[in-house]
This record gives structure tokens, C-alpha cells and sequence, in this order.
């Protein structure tokens, strides 16, 4: 072999990690070891060049972007980055994405929904047994030592045989339909489309799926069409023993009628793991017993995790390989 034909070694594709100073990719070493053996990561907070020059130098080289949880992605960048072919969002949701921009330009987006589905679905099914069977009310009722005191506590509901509707029968949704039939509810849904291969009975709107159920469980995208889906009408159609589990967005539910309703007593109770304003919670949510809150935790497992970087790696791989993607976005 000649001098010539010495193999040189590859470029690797670049990819733009976007992300705020504050927020990171999981602590997970080995992953950030393997991204960076497949792909020249670009992360502009690790140079000491002005972000503007930093990305203004490397725009045309950028084909994909890897934007790190809830960090936007706007018009604006998008028109910084003419080469920019694909997102692989590390998220479920997807409203930090300009999403219009994305299918003007043609570039495609991947989520990690599938990565997170049954973490979720096991979450909401977990705040739903504990709001019907008082499981959070119970370990304060013994902690505070008011068992000895008060002898008796109040009934809990069984889970079997509740009617459950499932607003978003995407993976999420799909996940705990599994799940809840295994206990023996019926179920029923609403989507954006209805879904020739899902068993259970559809519904177009929220609110008659919500006046035909005892329970809702929230698991679709914020969009602007679902911005406060569930809202007064939709509670009142819930009624007075009706329960909201919310695995998906915080504004997908208007947050001051939930806590009207709920302080009330004019629906039976919730279970939220996602709030309007986060991290903030509507203190009048703390002192009752019928509502189990969780800090946006459904997704934070090691499993989940470890099933999303298989799934980023696996979108880039496939993009950079012309081969198909693991995950995208409909389009329509």
C-alpha cells in the first residue's frame, strides 16, 4: 500500500447540542462518551467564543440539532441555521419547538415519547390508585399520629370497574390503556384523529368523553388547540366524584377552575405531576387530602433515561446513514 492510499480518518457529523447554561443532558458519562465517539458535538457553552460568532461560524455545517429538555427552539434559530435538517427532541412534549417553522423549511423532528411511555403511563396509574384509595392521606393520617386519636379513616374507592377516558392515545395514552384494562376499567378516548387500531370507543371532544367517564387522564401534547382542553365545562362534566390525572402538560387543564372545583368539592379529586406555573403550586392544593401532587417526576427513571439515549443515538445514527428515523414527528 502506498503512501497515498493511507486511509484518513473520517469526519464525524456534527450535531448542535442546544441548551440553556442551567440545563444539561442526564448525568450519564458512558452516554456523553458514546454521543461524542459517533458525532462532533457542538456545544457553545463549553468555548470561550461569544454564542453568536460560535454559531454564526458552524451554521452551515449543522444538519441536526439535539435540544436538551424544554429548551426553545425558534423561528429565529432556525433561520440562523441553513443547513439544519433534523431535530432530535429529548423531550415528550414539543411545544418549545416551532413546529409551522419546521415543516415550511422541511426539516424533521423526532420526540422521545416512546422512550418515556410506560415510566409515564406507570406514574399516572400510580397517582390514580393513590387519589382513589387514599394512599398519600393515609401515611400523613399515621405519620401524624392521629390514628390513635381519630380510630377511624374514611373509605377508599376501587379501581376496577372505573370508567377511565384517556385524552391523547399516543404512546403515553396507549401505555396506560394497556395498564388500566389489566385492572378492569373500561376505557374510552379522545385524540386528534380517531385510531382504526385502537379497541376503544372514541370520542371527538373532551367534554362528552369527560360527561362518559369517572376519570380523565391527560397525556397529550400542549398545543395551541389543547391549551385549558379540560376547563369548567369539561369538570362539571366530570362531576362531583370525577378524577383528573395529569401526566401531560400543566396548561393542558385551566388551573384556577381545577382548584375551584377541587376546594369546592364540585369534582372528587386529582392527581398532577405538572402544573401551569411551574415550580409552583397553588397552595390551595397542599391541605386537601383528595389531591396527590409530584414534582414533573413521571419520566425521571434510570430506565428512562437509558431508553432515551438509545433513542438519540439511534435517530442520528439512522439520519446521518440515510436510513429510516426511530421516531418522528407526524407532520400532519
Amino acid at each position: 500500500m502506498g503512501a497515498n492510499d493511507t486511509q484518513q480518518p473520517k469526519e464525524l457529523p456534527m450535531v448542535l447540542l442546544h441548551r440553556l447554561p442551567s440545563f444539561n443532558l442526564p448525568p450519564n458519562p458512558s452516554f456523553r462518551d458514546h454521543l461524542r465517539s459517533h458525532f462532533h458535538i457542538l456545544d457553545p457553552h463549553e468555548s470561550p467564543e461569544p454564542y453568536d460568532s460560535f454559531l454564526s461560524r458552524h451554521a452551515h455545517s449543522i444538519r441536526a440539532i439535539l435540544p436538551v429538555g424544554p429548551t426553545q427552539i425558534s423561528s429565529e434559530l432556525l433561520e440562523r441555521l441553513p443547513a439544519l435538517e433534523l431535530i432530535v427532541a429529548t423531550s415528550a412534549g414539543l411545544e418549545h419547538i416551532d413546529l409551522p417553522a419546521c415543516r415550511s423549511r422541511g426539516i424533521v423532528v423526532t420526540n422521545a415519547s416512546s422512550a418515556f411511555a410506560e415510566d409515564v403511563a406507570d406514574c399516572a396509574v400510580g397517582l390514580l390508585i393513590d387519589v382513589l384509595r387514599r394512599i398519600s392521606a393515609a401515611d400523613r393520617f399515621v405519620r401524624g399520629r392521629i390514628w390513635p386519636v381519630e380510630k377511624e379513616y374514611p373509605l377508599g374507592f376501587k379501581l376496577g370497574g372505573k370508567r377511565v377516558g384517556i385524552v391523547g392515545m399516543g404512546s403515553i395514552g396507549s401505555e396506560v390503556a394497556k395498564r388500566l384494562s389489566a385492572f378492569g376499567c373500561t376505557i374510552a378516548y379522545t385524540s386528534r384523529n380517531k385510531k382504526e387500531s385502537v379497541p376503544f370507543l372514541f370520542y371527538t371532544n373532551v367534554r362528552d368523553l369527560a360527561a362518559n367517564s369517572g376519570v380523565l387522564i391527560l397525556c397529550c401534547p400542549l398545543t395551541e388547540e389543547t391549551y385549558h382542553i379540560v376547563n369548567k365545562d369539561v369538570m362539571a362534566a366530570l362531576g362531583k366524584e370525577g378524577v383528573i390525572i395529569n401526566v401531560g402538560r400543566g396548561s393542558l387543564v385551566d388551573e384556577k377552575e381545577l382548584v375551584q372545583c377541587l376546594v369546592q368539592g364540585e369534582i372528587g379529586g386529582a392527581g398532577l405531576d405538572v402544573y401551569e406555573n411551574e415550580p409552583n403550586v397553588p397552595k390551595e392544593l397542599f391541605g386537601l387530602d383528595n389531591v396527590v401532587l409530584s414534582p414533573h417526576r413521571a419520566v425521571m427513571t434510570p430506565e428512562s433515561f437509558e431508553a432515551l439515549f438509545q433513542l438519540i443515538v439511534g435517530n442520528l445514527k439512522a439520519f446521518f446513514s440515510n436510513k429510516p428515523l426511530v421516531s418522528v414527528v407526524s407532520n400532519e
